[in-house]
């Protein structure tokens, strides 16, 4: 198995997987498709953009038993691409049990010639007591120990399903055990409940958890998430395959995807997309039989999730993964308080911190609160608290905008002004005390910001560390800032410094050139 990751922002990534020859990008989603009973055919699906699809072993070995060996289960279901194939682990979830046991499944997913295999895992489900919750991970453990021969004769690649629900500790379990087995890909478990109750939070604790103690070198899959507010967020939490039959489910409810969430049709007046199916209007798709309303609407569905997965493509691509993770939060209050806990909890930030670049190409947008946990804020403070900062005087100005042109004034001028021993710090919000010998490395001065006149703890931290050794501290600032600079001198002031509010009669006049 060969993973190469192309760009990464967060722990999103973009990547390419090598399967049989061919080379599949990362993150994708895999619609699910029924091996019997195919409302849209697979080739239309093709068509649309999907160059890979997932299927049912255990349904396909119900049906069609040794047929399938010996035409391919590409051929099976009519499809040209790449085919991953589930072993019946969610039938075990719903039904209790299915009549196979891991080691025939396994061989028989081998000898249909699936691209991808899972091996016959039992998932944990939602809100599982915890006796319950063992005895699957317990199950499934054993399962992929059975199955071990057949992985390692090769054929499909080979995924390892984690389980254990929302017992944090269990899924820590079940990926310690898991990851000591030569799997290619690993898969996390039980999400459709748990997305289905808008449980946005506890699907980050599991999947966080779970990328905590997972090799970097494989991908993972999530199961069961096809659904276009939460792709963004699994994205970024490094989720790189995903699958679903919410297109076609979704459809046979009357539920009509959009970027923002999912409507009932009869609640639109308009159609806010421009899809092959959208352009007939909104009359035309009432007026069909329900048959093909269910068929259109799954078609309109597919091309929504494709546009998705392309726009956090994009996004990862430009580094613009958080701005649009955020974007994406003001969706529904449930995912805000999921995209809140992973962007703020600080025993997250190593995974994001790792995938995000150091430079970008594109400038910082910061516009609240959370933004100050964005990886290039919080790696400018411990830069800026490890730094030795020495002197008699500190100048601190506070400047009315912190537009791209004051940076670029204030190196042309900057030396005329200060004396020798002077330090001179640009006092700004999310990044705390610029030391000017540094401002113009990014993102300092590469951002545009909503300005806040709060101060937050990593700032005041910052401005502690780096001004306690001076004698005297001068603050110098522009009108419109007398309320950030009243809540910088409280800090100030807790240093036990001498504080004068008003600077050199130089200071002041450069000031005023700006």
């Amino acid at each position: 198995m060969t993973f190469e990751v192309k760009y990464t922002d967060l722990a999103g990534r973009i990547g390419r997987l090598h399967i049989k020859g061919r080379w599949l990008e990362t993150p994708i989603y895999l619609p699910v498709i029924h091996p019997v009973n195919q409302l849209i055919p697979s080739s239309q699906i093709f068509d649309i953009g999907y160059n890979a699809v997932i299927t049912n072993a255990y349904i396909t070995y119900r049906k069609y038993g040794e047929e399938a060996k010996e035409r391919g289960i590409h051929s099976i279901i009519g499809f040209p691409g790449i085919v991953m194939t589930d072993s019946g682990g969610y039938q075990v979830l719903e039904y209790g049990e299915v009549k196979v046991d891991p080691i025939e499944i396994a061989e028989y997913q081998r000898d249909i010639k699936s691209d991808i295999a899972v091996i016959l895992d039992t998932p944990t489900g939602y809100r599982t007591p915890r006796n319950k919750a063992v005895e699957t991970v317990r199950k499934t453990i054993k399962a992929a120990l059975d199955t071990l021969p057949i992985i390692e004769r090769g054929g499909p690649l080979w995924v390892g399903p984690i389980q254990g629900g929302d017992h944090l500790d269990l899924v820590s379990y079940s990926v310690k055990e898991m990851t000591k087995l030569p799997f290619d890909l690993f898969a996390i478990g039980s999400p459709v409940e748990i997305m289905n109750n808008y449980d946005f939070t506890t699907l980050v604790k599991i999947v966080m958890t779970a990328k905590a103690a997972l090799p970097l070198g494989k991908p993972v899959h999530l199961f069961g998430a096809g659904h276009p507010l939460t792709m963004a967020l699994a994205v970024a939490m490094g989720c790189d395959l995903f699958d679903s039959a919410s297109y076609i489910l979704f459809a046979r409810e009357g539920r009509y995807m959009t970027f923002y969430g999912v409507k009932r049709l009869e609640e639109l007046t308009e159609l806010p997309c421009c899809c092959p199916i959208c352009s007939k209007g909104l009359r035309e798709i009432l007026e069909m039989t329900d048959d093909e309303r269910v068929k259109a609407l799954a078609i309109h569905n597919l091309y929504v999730l494709k546009a998705e997965l392309n726009t956090i493509k994009n996004a990862i691509r430009e580094g613009r993964l958080w701005e649009y993770v955020s974007i994406k939060s003001k969706s529904h209050p449930a995912l805000y308080k999921a995209v809140k806990e992973l962007f703020t909890n600080r025993k997250y930030f190593k995974y994001l911190d790792e995938g995000t670049p150091m430079f970008k190409e594109k400038a910082v947008f910061l516009f609240d609160e959370i933004d100050r946990y964005r990886p290039e804020v919080v790696r400018h403070h411990e830069r800026v608290r490890s730094l030795k900062i020495e002197g008699e005087r500190a100048i601190l100005l506070v400047p009315e905008t912190y537009e791209a042109a004051l940076f670029i004034k204030i190196r042309r001028n900057l030396r005329e002004f200060l004396e020798k021993e002077d330090k001179f710090f640009i006092a700004s919000p999310y990044f705390g005390p610029i030391p000017i010998e540094v401002h113009d490395v990014y993102p300092l001065s590469q951002n545009t910001m909503v300005e806040l006149d709060e101060i937050g703890e990593e700032e005041k931290e910052s401005y502690r560390k780096v001004l306690e050794s001076f004698k005297e501290i001068v603050v110098v600032f522009e009108r419109g800032k007398e309320r950030f600079s009243y809540n910088l001198m409280k800090i100030l002031k807790d240093l036990g410094k001498e504080v004068s509010r008003k600077g050199p009669v130089r200071i002041l006049d450069f000031i005023d050139d700006l």
